[in-house]
């Protein structure tokens, strides 16, 4: 066998880009009269394509970890790495989505959604083609001309989504972005971003204190608890591939259910 043949033999698969490895991260935030540790010792690592949710109880640090990964907030000691570079600030390759719907009022869809783009000097032909390509995506082609006055708070979000992923980022950092929507909106939501992960191929990482919504969702689940905020355990999401609605009535996903939401409890 010749070298060249050897080494196809030994090659190792090429690494999925969007790798999120936090390291030893602490934050407490302090005053002269008291301190507040927020986050304790995290260590996670977040696959490249992987779609992983962070569950937890209001006050477990959640949020305040999602910032720091986004490079909006500093933490107290540890790193995050995305793909073995230090995050030392916001980056074009980490997308943000908010519950609050933080869309310009001023601006059309089509022209949230190119706002990124348009900042960083893209020229306008292109623009257009990416953001048809996402309206395409989030199913709202015929609301290109509309305000986010117009627009109900679903489609607010799924223009939100789209607006983060022009810029084509490596990771989705998306925070209880569906908390303020009814039931039947949520659902729908959900699907919808699950389709656009997978066309997208983007890494997720979901902060909600929705049980059902985080194993309908991921394909991991770390749990969080407070007091400081720790990682307790994390769980494999054993689900099809494919979540229909009909997936949440499988035994797997009630078994998950219960077990969570007996650590959640205690």
């Amino acid at each position: 066998m010749d070298q060249a043949a050897r080494n196809r033999g030994t090659a190792q698969p090429e690494a999925v880009p969007g790798e999120i490895t936090i390291l030893g991260l602490h934050k407490a935030y302090e005053s002269r009269k008291s301190r507040f540790e927020a986050l304790r010792d995290i260590r996670l690592t977040v696959g490249g394509n992987e779609f992983l949710t962070i569950l937890g109880p209001s006050g477990c640090g959640k949020s305040t970890l999602l910032r720091i990964v986004a490079g909006l907030e500093d933490a107290s000691s540890g790193t995050v790495l995305l793909d073995g570079e230090e995050v030392i600030g916001p980056g074009a390759d980490r997308g943000m989505v908010f519950q609050g719907y933080t869309l310009f009022p001023w601006l059309t869809v089509r022209e949230n959604i190119e706002y990124g783009l348009k900042l960083r000097g893209v020229p306008i032909l292109d623009r257009r083609g990416v953001s048809s390509y996402l309206l395409r995506v989030i199913k709202l082609e015929a609301f290109d001309k509309a305000y986010p006055k117009q627009l109900s708070g679903g489609m607010k979000q799924r223009v939100a989504i789209a607006r983060a992923l022009a810029n084509r980022p490596k990771v989705l950092l998306m925070d209880e972005p569906f908390g303020a929507l009814d039931a039947q909106t949520k659902l729908e939501m959900q699907e919808m971003l699950l389709d656009v992960w997978e066309k997208e191929k983007t890494t997720v990482l979901f902060i909600t204190h929705d049980i059902d919504e985080a194993i309908f969702l991921s394909q991991r689940i770390v749990v969080m608890g407070a007091g400081p905020g720790r990682i307790l355990k994390e769980f494999q999401v054993r689900l099809p591939a494919e979540r229909t609605p009909e997936v949440r009535e499988r035994p797997e996903f009630l078994a998950l259910k219960r077990e969570l939401a007996q650590l959640l409890k205690h």
